[in-house]
């Protein structure tokens, strides 16, 4: 059932996968999209009584879910264990691990039911806009909008030139290999850093966690690519900062949970960071009394950089895949690990 709406091509896709297989997908139930692709939650929709029973009926007769039921975790739990059929669920972000841990499900439950994402589809887009965030803080973004709202031709200065930085990228999945791909066609040298450090193209050196206070030493940019979870929640605390090299520049992509907000206001204020460009935060929505709505070194963009048109067909090819897998009982990609859930 897909408890999401889909690309239009999945329905083909499914079929060329199995056509005995049903594809259940009753559009008056699911959550429209503001666009192609979007993650609906808007608050403002609502279900009949008898609409929500409809849904939560498909849902727990279903053998797979594509998408998590209304993006809501507790639907989600609620759904695992009212459904003993219930033998794969694919979520749409890359970091659907989260939703399956904020599911709360027991460890039985996380054994019959197999969780997988949607990561790699998010790669082009992250990478540019990692992209963007190295070039506006190199190239002084913020200064040149500030000039020109003033309407000052400033005399010159040296602008800093991304072919002769080092970027560092916590986390060389598929969004950090293609961040690497782009920053490395620039010039920069590129370091990395990886649970398992093994070599990465486009990586000059590849390293573990416990190399991190040495190596943000040396970068002129910091790309945080990293899913949240336990283990990687306030990875960037303060003494991480203070051990950064002055004038970093910060991009965030992965989750907010990975930088100690208060501490980050503080480099930021202090000029310890350059400047951050942040498509995440660590309450999202990012509250209105944050101080970071009001620093003008700082680019947000409100969790939106991983969207483009071409993403629900992007997805539905890897379910497709991965739906090939489940029928011959093949190994899928992007299994939730369920220890650190990513």
């Amino acid at each position: 059932m897909a408890a999401t709406p889909p690309a239009s091509e999945l329905s083909d896709l499914v079929k060329a996968v199995d056509s005995s297989i049903e594809l259940v997908i009753d559009h008056e139930l699911l959550r429209p999209e503001h666009y192609a692709g979007d993650n609906p939650t808007d608050p403002r929709y609502t279900r009949t009584a008898e609409q929500q029973q409809a849904y939560e009926d498909l849902l727990i007769s279903a053998d797979v879910i594509f998408g998590v039921p209304d993006q809501s975790p507790r639907l989600l739990g609620h759904v695992v264990r009212t459904n003993p059929r219930l033998r794969w669920v694919h979520t749409m972000p890359a970091g659907g691990g989260a939703q399956v841990r904020a599911a709360g499900l027991s460890a039985d439950e996380l054994t019959r039911v197999t969780f997988t994402t949607s990561a790699g589809v998010h790669g082009g887009p992250l990478a540019e806009f990692s992209l963007f965030g190295l070039l506006a803080g190199a190239k002084d973004l913020t200064r040149l909008q500030e000039l020109q709202s003033q309407h000052v031709w400033a005399p010159h200065w040296a602008m800093r030139q991304l072919r002769e930085q080092t970027v560092l990228i916590l986390g060389l999945g598929g969004i950090g290999m293609e961040t690497a791909r782009l920053v490395s066609a620039l010039g920069a040298r590129v370091i990395g850093i990886k649970r398992r450090p093994e070599p990465v193209p486009y990586v000059d050196s590849v390293h573990g966690i416990e190399e991190l206070p040495r190596l943000v030493a040396q970068a002129d940019g910091i790309v945080i690519t990293l899913p949240g979870t336990p283990y990687t929640e306030k990875l960037v605390d303060a003494d991480l900062i203070a051990a950064m090299k002055p004038g970093t520049v910060i991009i965030n992509v992965g989750r907010g949970t990975v930088i100690d907000e208060p501490a980050l206001i503080d480099a930021l204020r202090s000029g310890h960071i350059r400047s951050a460009c942040l498509d995440v935060a660590a309450t999202e929505p990012l509250p209105a009394d944050s101080p970071l709505w009001m620093m003008p070194q700082v680019l947000i963009s409100p969790h939106t950089a991983a969207e483009d048109p071409g993403k629900p067909r992007r997805i539905a090819t890897l379910f497709a895949a991965n739906l090939e897998s489940f029928v011959r009982g093949e190994p899928m990609r992007n299994v939730v690990d369920t220890k650190h859930f990513y």
